[in-house]
């Protein structure tokens, strides 16, 4: 009886190639795992493509509610963001992905897991850290980085190897962005973004939506709800977290909403430009913010965003099952006990313009806030506290005017 390999399998150019590889340079009997994170339409025709390829069993495997409730909200409740723009998309969807690799592999009994990522990208460091830290006892296989066996380095030479051992599948040979795609977003890499001097050829890009440019003369205005962090319902209609991104993927990709062109620092070390688009995933961290601004007090408030950096770093590490993140996303699960409201704004022309926020948790108070005098706040208490509070800068500068006087 042959020993077993589970293969992350998405069905595309790279992954096929890979299953009559395995079968000649390990001898594995190959079974393959499709991760349904809401990709759509790429799932179609899966099964037939794999068995083709010499797959003994194909598992297309349903983790979109999995993947939004355990990994896409808790990013979004912690405001992670990566180096500012980037929204994590692929990054958060690896973990959940890998989690179900090894579950598949305990299942089969197979000895190892091989994935298709490039020697030089981010999602290697991703699946094989999340490997190692569920199942450290599975070999991992990355062809890409098999030097002595893994021959091809273009798509004509992949389909070249396909023929060759009896897979001959509509596979062109054509130029084209390297795409993911899940629930939360589509990153674009390749072509004219190769180069940082090229403005990207939206026409030819976008696929969830429009620019601002196209987007409608009339804005529109959208009410979400949350409770305790957690999104709960778009325009008065309740509906689970995954339904309602793929709503708000809609209302943004019609009005030009979440087209990220960044620069990033990948972690192995060089960096790399790609354009993201997260229509949806924008709006909710937006709305979400803006909840949060009129609940947290400062102090909280100003601690979290250092919490948010450090949490984007390690869900973009590929460090997700650490007790690092464990700890950090407990931090966050607490501040997010009050975080619960109505957030109204309005989608125009790329911008989400805000339209009124309420919550009972609410600190806001207009009282407080209004330039009439109340009785909870006495603009008199205004002098000792900046007195106070500017005591050490006082003191500083009445001692270097001392030292400069006494050297004159």
């Amino acid at each position: 009886m042959k020993d077993k390999v589970i293969l992350a399998y998405s069905g595309g150019l790279d992954t096929t190639a890979i299953i009559p590889w395995l079968k000649e340079n390990y001898d594995y009997d190959v079974i393959c795992v499709c991760a349904d994170v809401g990709q759509e339409n790429e799932l179609d025709g899966l099964e037939e493509r794999a068995k083709l390829s010499g797959a003994s069993k194909l598992y297309i495997e349903d983790l979109v509610d999995e993947f939004v409730d355990d990994y896409v909200i808790p990013t979004v409740q912690a405001n992670a963001v990566y180096e500012n723009k980037y929204l994590l998309g692929t990054s958060f969807a690896r973990p959940v992905i890998a989690k179900r690799l090894v579950e598949i592999a305990r299942k089969e009994g197979a000895v190892a897991i091989c994935h298709g990522a490039t020697g030089k990208g981010n999602d290697q460091v991703r699946f094989e850290l999340t490997i190692k830290a569920l199942a450290p006892d599975l070999k991992i296989i990355a062809p890409w980085r098999c030097n002595d066996t893994w021959k091809m380095q273009s798509r004509e030479d992949e389909i070249e190897y396909c023929k060759a051992h009896g897979i001959d599948l509509p596979f062109s040979a054509d130029n084209s962005y390297s795409r993911d795609r899940n629930l939360w977003h589509i990153s674009h890499e390749g072509l004219e973004l190769e180069d940082p001097a090229n403005e990207p050829n939206y026409d030819h890009l976008l696929v969830l939506g429009v620019t601002p440019e196209k987007a409608p003369d009339e804005g529109e205005y959208v009410t979400m709800t949350f409770e305790k962090g957690i999104p709960t319902s778009i325009n008065g209609e309740k509906m689970k977290a995954s339904d309602i991104i793929r709503k708000l993927n809609e209302l943004g990709g019609k009005h030009g909403i979440g087209i990220v062109d960044i620069v990033e620092n990948r972690v192995v070390g060089m960096k790399s430009r790609g354009v993201y688009e997260t229509p949806g995933g924008t709006i909710l961290m937006e709305a979400h913010t803006q909840l949060e601004e009129l609940i947290l007090d400062r102090a909280t408030l100003s601690y979290k965003k250092l919490v948010a950096n450090e949490f984007a770093n390690i869900v973009y590490e590929g460090k997700w099952f650490t007790p690092l993140r464990e700890a950090l996303q407990a931090f966050v699960e607490s501040t997010q006990k009050q975080v619960t409201g109505e957030v109204k704004f309005k989608l125009y022309k790329g911008n989400i313009i805000k339209a009124g926020t309420t919550s009972p948790y609410s600190l806001y108070s207009e009282s407080l806030a209004s330039f009439t005098t109340g009785d909870l706040y006495d603009h008199h208490d205004a002098e000792g506290f900046i007195n106070l509070f500017g005591l050490s800068m006082k003191v500083r500068a009445m001692k270097e005017a001392a030292n400069k006087k006494d050297n004159e």
